[in-house]
């Protein structure tokens, strides 16, 4: 057997067969890009979008197994609201016939996007003149205007990828990526946790959470071996704000897939469970870099991970799809009347007088005060998507990590991603324990967007599980098994020669 003999045999037989079926898949994306002028969305109080830098997109994919179809959409947004979602899966449904439960729509929780939150437009209209304008006047707000616009390219997008579908096979797999992104949160020798401590802090005593390095992956390609786009699932805030308008470091994730896999390979990104991981690595004693470079790194680290995953992971036609949804009321924390008192007095005085950090916190307590008093539950839905043997459990919270790795562990999914900030927003939910004697920190201070029971993260991990385990995965596809061994290759097959 020759050389040429030899390599075709073996390499030939580690491809997967080609295998009929009526598997498809389809994929589209949107421009979402909001105004310049528009306002910044995060933070409790207004700042306005000055520059451009790349734009925002909705990203959609459909996959269809010939008996169901499903959408996973990724959307350039700190948030996606509740009634932005029922909104436009309703609209769907009568557009193209997907089911509201089948079609998830997940915010990349990008810092540097439009104007989708965090106060919603008429959300305190039912509440005292004071209220109304701390909330529409001194805080971080929705977009009316914007928020249609989202919402019809959200429409625009899986109506767009579900006429897009084309016979596919799709790749699942895995890779790991541990130095973009950090745990945020850390233990202090006071016995408290608190968030960004600062570089160089001699009280910090270590990490108080882990990350998840899991850089989750699904390929779509067509029958000629070309790939028509990926989901991508990380954990990992989307703050490293390149300057101005921006998708946030996920413009530099498409970036990368595309510089190696095609230019138009659409790239759906879902945020895992990072309600404590950014890319801020508190115990580098080094200065942190512009946030171009912080954008830059993330995204192509994690984007090289994802390239890597589809150029190993073997494609199958074999992808059965599945879809479940539940919706939780969960309590919201309310402070004490004391408190809300003494914050009413602070938030009537001027931000210099009191400190800006203690006026934004106490403006906070009475913005809760009045949602308590319309909405003492938060309404949070939990969905389980399937796409052959990996599933995508999501959630409408800024979720701790921890329990988005304990979601992994329990699940019986060979791959589970989940899916923070998806189908709604209830605000951070943080373990138990961050709520505890030892806990503390940023997330876990009491505000009109940080305020459910302590035991709603384990709430949301059980629903999440409970939909998996009704659920049959599919099979990882496997490369073709080698034929029998015949001889060696004759080439190779030889004792040194000297002479």
């Amino acid at each position: 057997m020759n050389r040429r003999e030899f390599l075709k045999s073996g390499v030939a037989a580690g491809l997967a067969p080609e295998v009929g079926g009526v598997f498809k898949a389809g994929f589209a994306e949107r421009d979402i890009t909001p105004e310049l002028g528009m306002e910044i969305p995060g933070g409790y109080g207004k700042a306005f979008h000055r520059s451009f830098h790349d734009p925002c997109k909705v990203r959609a994919v459909v996959f269809d197994d010939g008996r169901k179809r499903v959408a996973l959409v990724g959307v350039d947004a700190l948030i996606v609201p509740r009634q932005l979602v029922q909104a436009a899966r309703k609209a769907i449904q009568e557009k193209c016939g997907i089911a509201p439960e089948a079609i998830l729509i997940g915010a990349s929780h990008s810092h540097s996007s439009g104007p989708v939150g965090m106060v919603q437009p008429g959300e305190y209209d039912h509440a005292s003149a004071l209220v109304r304008r701390l909330a529409y006047e001194k805080s971080s707000c929705a977009h009316a205007g914007y928020l249609d616009k989202v919402r019809g390219e959200v429409i625009a997008a899986v109506c767009q990828a579900d006429g897009a579908r084309v016979e596919a096979r799709c790749s699942f797999g895995s890779g790991i990526e541990d130095k973009a992104a950090f745990n945020r949160r850390f233990r202090m020798k006071n016995g408290l946790t608190y968030t960004h401590p600062g570089k160089g802090n001699p009280d910090i005593v270590g990490p108080a959470g882990p990350i998840d390095p899991q850089v989750g992956v699904v390929g779509a390609w067509d029958k000629a071996g070309k790939l028509l786009g990926c989901v991508v699932n990380h954990a990992c805030h989307a703050t490293t704000s390149p300057g101005g308008i921006s998708a946030n470091w996920i413009y530099y994730l498409e970036r990368t897939i595309r510089g190696a896999m095609g230019a138009d390979v659409t790239v759906v990104f879902l945020a895992g469970a990072c309600g404590d991981v950014t890319q801020v690595d508190n115990l580098d004693p080094h200065a942190n870099p512009s946030g171009e470079q912080w954008a830059r790194l993330v995204g192509g680290r994690v984007g090289a991970e994802v390239v890597k995953t589809l150029l190993s992971a073997a494609p199958g036609a074999e992808v059965p799809l599945d879809a479940r949804s539940m919706v939780l009321r969960i309590r919201r924390r309310a402070p004490s009347p004391e408190r809300v008192r003494r914050c009413l007095e602070l938030a009537q005085k001027d931000p210099k007088e009191t400190g800006a950090t203690e006026w934004t916190f106490a403006k906070e307590i009475v913005l809760l005060d009045a949602l308590l008093a319309r909405a003492p539950e938060a309404e949070a839905e939990v969905q389980a998507v399937q796409v052959g043997p990996a599933v995508f459990v999501s959630n409408p919270a800024e979720m701790f990590c921890q329990l988005g790795l304990d979601l992994k562990k329990r699940s019986p999914f060979h791959l589970t991603f989940p899916v923070e900030l998806a189908n709604g927003c209830v605000g951070y939910v943080p373990t138990e324990e961050a709520l505890g004697e030892h806990g503390g920190g940023y997330e876990t201070r009491l505000t009109s967007y940080s305020n459910l029971e302590p035991a709603a993260g384990g709430r949301l991990v059980e629903a999440g599980l409970e939909l998996t385990r009704q659920m049959r995965p599919g099979k990882l596809p496997e490369p073709a098994q080698a034929p029998p061994f015949r001889e060696p290759w004759s080439y190779g097959n030889v004792p040194p020669e000297l002479r």
